[in-house]
């Protein structure tokens, strides 16, 4: 093997790249993304680089090796697996003898194609001209009481805007459960945050978009409108390869999709049963996968086990969660009290431990993971 490419700027590209050089193969790489700046973290999108208090390059990722040829603003349009063959949009070709495809995923959007004014949050050119508004803003709706959309709201709000968040469901409850979800949602409540239940959906009104629409007949408007809505994986360009798709990537244990190929992080799905297939689009999975199909290639074969672990920051709250999503049900309180926001809890099902979380409460990650499936001795 003399050539690995890498299609795709994420953290599991860049995770990748690491462990190839980390693991001694000292051939030609190349990296291929679509943005104009090398791979760097999402994770404070959301949160300092949306509201400006920080600046990109607190973003920064540790730089690649020097010896990566790394080609920005470049997408991977074609693949032939059959040549081994990368197509870029600049119209030239790559051969590999090793493909890692990270092309992550983009955000799902409301509004039609050719509509201007629907704001998401992905990159930092997405926050850049999110901020960008906040100068002359004064109002906000945010689409989707997800984990993104909380932490949009939370930082829209800290920076004095009215904020509305609107979703089908209550905030954050398809994710974490009632219990818990009561528990975090009290919290934006109390600075003022508005929450509309639109069972049916919405639309987003105005060209340039300007507000939304229930499907109950409720029109709301706002200086910006932002949706976190769920993603859709970026894998158009793979329509002719004869990979298998089935809403993304699909990917044995050990992270490959065909002879000489892997996949890694929110583009990779894996096949849970004959009619369901499942991607796990969180950071944790990203760099464990990214590393996992990196090591396939050089011959190392360790399979792939989901690391179900989420955190999230919003409103004063800094809430970790171990364990497969959705929570479901009332949990033990191991620790603290729900009244404080600062708490452990521990969520069974048929009588063993299947997830646990922690509010404002400071625990090692390992001891977290460990709650996620032992049970606890209590007297």
């Amino acid at each position: 093997m003399k050539h690995i490419v890498v299609a795709g700027g994420s953290i599991a590209a860049a995770t990748a790249v690491s462990t190839l050089r980390a693991h001694g193969w000292d051939g030609r790489i190349t990296l291929v993304t679509d943005e104009e700046t090398p791979p760097y973290s999402r994770v404070p999108l959301s949160k300092g680089v949306l509201s400006g208090a920080l600046d990109r390059g607190s973003v920064t990722l540790p730089a690649l090796p020097d010896d990566v040829d790394v080609h920005l603003d470049t997408r991977a349009t074609a693949l032939d697996v059959q040549t081994r063959t990368v197509t870029l949009s600049r119209g030239t070709d790559l051969r590999y003898d090793g493909l890692i495809i990270a092309t992550g995923s983009r955000p799902r959007r409301l509004a039609p194609d050719g509509r201007q004014g629907e704001l998401v949050v992905r990159t930092l050119a997405d926050a850049a001209a999110i901020n960008a508004r906040l100068r002359t803003a004064r109002s906000a709706i945010v689409v989707g009481a997800g984990f993104l959309g909380m932490e949009v709201a939370s930082t829209l709000r800290a920076t004095g805007l009215a904020v509305t968040v609107i979703d089908r469901d209550p905030p954050l409850r398809r994710l974490t459960g009632h219990w818990l979800a009561d528990i975090v949602t009290a919290a934006p409540a109390e600075t003022g945050v508005d929450f509309v239940l639109a069972p049916r959906g919405v639309t987003l009104t105005g060209d340039p978009v300007t507000g939304v629409a229930t499907a109950d007949g409720q029109t709301l408007t706002a200086d910006v409108v932002i949706s976190a809505v769920g993603d859709i994986p970026n894998i158009e360009w793979l329509h002719n390869s004869g990979l298998r798709l089935a809403e993304g990537v699909v990917v044995d244990p050990w992270c490959q999709a065909a002879p000489s190929v892997v996949a890694a992080g929110d583009v990779a799905t894996r096949q849970i049963r004959p009619d369901l297939y499942r991607r796990t689009p969180h950071w944790t999975n990203a760099v464990l996968q990214g590393r996992l199909a990196a090591l396939n290639l050089l011959g190392v074969r360790e399979p792939y086990a989901p690391d179900h672990y989420f955190w999230t920051e919003q409103f004063g709250l800094n809430i970790k969660i171990a364990g497969e999503l959705p929570l479901q049900g009332t949990p033990i309180l191991l620790e603290g009290d729900p009244s404080s926001r600062s708490l452990l809890a521990q969520w069974h099902r048929a009588g063993r431990p299947v997830a646990a979380a922690t509010v404002n409460l400071p625990l090692p990650i390992v001891r977290l993971k460990r709650l996620a499936t032992v049970a606890v001795e209590r007297s």
